[in-house]
C-alpha cells in the first residue's frame, strides 16, 4: 500500500473513530449553560451524557452483524444518517429529557461509524500492523479532545450552545461524504450470516469464548473506564470544585489530551522493541502506581488545580499505551466475524464507560475523591483481570482464526 493511499485511510478511518469522542466533547463546557437553558441542574445535564454511553455501547452490538451481514458500506451510511438527523434535534430540543432521548439516538448513529472504522482496520491491515495502525488513529482521535472542548467553549460562549450541535451534523455529512468517495469495498455482503436473534447471540458467545480476546477485551475496557469517568466528572471537577470557566476548561482539556496522543505514538515507537503483550502489562502496572498515588492525595486533600492536572495527565498517558494494544490482541483472532468482535470489543468499553459515568453523576458533587476511587479501582482490576487471562491464552497458530 502506497503512502500517500494509507495516509487517506488513516484520515478517514480515524474521522469515523472521531466523530463520537467529538460529540462527547465539544458540549461539555457547555454543562452550565444547558441547565439554564433547559430548566434543570447540571447533574441532570450530565445524564445526557450518560446516555450518549448507553447508546453507543448498546448500538454497536447491533452494527456488528449488519456490517458482517451486508457489508461495511450500508451499515455506515445508515448510522451516520441517524446521527446529522438527531444532532439536527439537538439543536430545537426544549426539554432535558428529549434532549437526553435526543442524545442517546445520536449516540446509535455514531456507533456505527466507531464499529465500521475498526472493523475496516482488521480488513485493511494484516494483524501484526493492527496496533500500529490503532496507534495511528489516536493521534486522529487525539485532536478531538484538543480541539472539541476548546472550540466549544468560545462557540458556546459567543453564539449558543445549539449551534455546537449544527457543528456536529455538520462534520457528520462531510464524513459521510468521505466515507461514500474514499473507502473501498473491503468486504462483499455474506447472506450466510444470520441476522436472527439466536445465530447472532451464538455468534457474540463464539467471540467471547475465545480467551485472547475476552481477556485484551475486558482488561481494556476496565482500564478505559478511566477516561470515561474522567471526562464525565471533569465539567463537575474543573468548573464547580476548582471554579474555571468555559474556555479555560476548554483549555485545560485540551492539554489533557496531548497525554493520550503523546503515548500513543510512543506506543508506536515502543513496538518495534516490545510486543503489545509486554506493553499492555507494563502500562497497566505504572497506571496502578500512579492511581494509588493520586488516590492517597485526593483523600489527604493535597492537591491544588495544577497538581490535579499533573496527576491525570500521567493517568490519561498510560491509557494511550494500553488501549492500541488491547485492541489490536482482541480482534486478532477473528476475521470473517471481525464486525461482531469489534462490536463486542467497543461495547464493553462504552458499556462500562456509561456505567461509570452514571456512578460519577451520582457520587461526585463537592469533592474529587469519588472520581479518584473509580479510577484506580478500575485499574487494579484489570490488572488482576489480565493477570489471570492471560494464563489461558494460546499463540495463534497463523495470522488469522476464525
Amino acid at each position: 500500500m502506497d503512502s500517500k493511499k494509507y495516509l487517506k485511510l488513516i484520515l478517514i478511518l480515524g474521522s469515523l473513530t472521531a466523530l463520537g469522542p467529538f460529540s462527547i466533547d465539544m458540549y461539555l463546557p457547555g454543562f452550565s449553560a444547558i441547565a439554564a437553558d433547559l430548566n434543570t441542574t447540571v447533574n441532570n445535564v450530565s445524564l445526557s451524557l450518560s446516555s450518549y454511553f448507553i447508546g453507543i455501547s448498546s448500538g454497536q452490538l447491533l452494527y456488528g452483524p449488519l456490517l458482517d451481514r451486508f457489508g461495511r458500506k450500508k451499515p455506515l451510511y445508515l448510522g451516520l444518517t441517524i446521527y446529522c438527523l438527531a444532532s439536527l434535534g439537538c439543536i430545537f430540543v426544549t426539554d432535558i429529557n428529549a434532549f437526553i432521548g435526543l442524545r442517546f439516538l445520536q449516540a446509535v448513529g455514531s456507533c456505527g461509524a466507531t464499529v465500521a472504522a475498526m472493523t475496516m482496520v482488521r480488513d485493511l491491515f494484516p494483524v501484526k500492523d493492527t496496533p500500529k495502525v490503532f496507534a495511528m488513529l489516536m493521534l486522529v482521535v487525539g485532536l478531538s479532545p484538543m480541539l472539541a472542548p476548546t472550540i466549544g467553549g468560545y462557540v458556546i460562549a459567543g453564539l449558543g450552545w445549539h449551534v455546537v450541535f449544527l457543528i456536529l451534523m455538520l462534520m457528520g455529512v462531510a464524513i459521510l461524504i468521505a466515507a461514500a468517495i474514499g473507502l473501498p469495498k473491503t468486504r462483499p455482503a455474506d447472506p450466510t450470516i444470520s441476522l436472527k436473534p439466536k445465530p447472532i447471540l451464538r455468534g457474540f458467545y463464539e467471540v467471547l469464548r475465545e480467551p485472547q480476546f475476552h481477556t485484551y477485551a475486558v482488561t481494556g475496557a476496565v482500564a478505559f473506564s478511566g477516561l470515561f469517568t474522567y471526562v464525565a466528572g471533569s465539567p463537575i471537577l474543573f468548573m464547580d470544585i476548582f471554579s474555571v470557566d468555559e474556555k479555560t476548561y476548554g483549555w485545560i482539556f485540551a492539554f489533557m489530551s496531548l497525554s493520550f496522543i503523546g503515548s500513543s505514538q510512543l506506543n508506536s515507537v515502543l513496538l518495534r522493541k516490545y510486543k503489545s503483550e509486554q506493553m499492555v502489562f507494563a502500562a497497566l502496572c505504572i497506571q496502578s502506581v500512579i492511581a494509588a498515588i493520586f488516590l492517597i492525595s485526593a483523600y489527604f486533600n493535597w492537591l491544588d488545580l495544577y497538581q490535579t492536572i499533573g496527576m491525570l495527565f500521567l493517568y490519561l498517558a498510560c491509557l494511550g499505551l494500553l488501549n492500541p494494544n488491547t485492541a489490536g490482541l482482541s480482534l486478532a483472532p477473528f476475521t470473517r466475524t471481525a464486525g461482531s468482535a469489534s462490536a463486542l470489543l467497543g461495547a464493553l468499553q462504552l458499556g462500562l464507560g456509561a456505567l461509570t459515568s452514571i456512578a460519577v453523576g451520582i457520587f461526585v458533587k463537592d469533592s474529587m475523591l469519588p472520581m479518584v476511587i473509580i479510577m484506580a479501582s478500575g485499574t487494579v482490576l484489570a490488572l488482576i483481570i489480565l493477570i489471570v487471562g492471560r494464563r489461558n491464552i494460546k499463540p495463534l497458530k497463523a495470522e488469522i482464526q476464525d
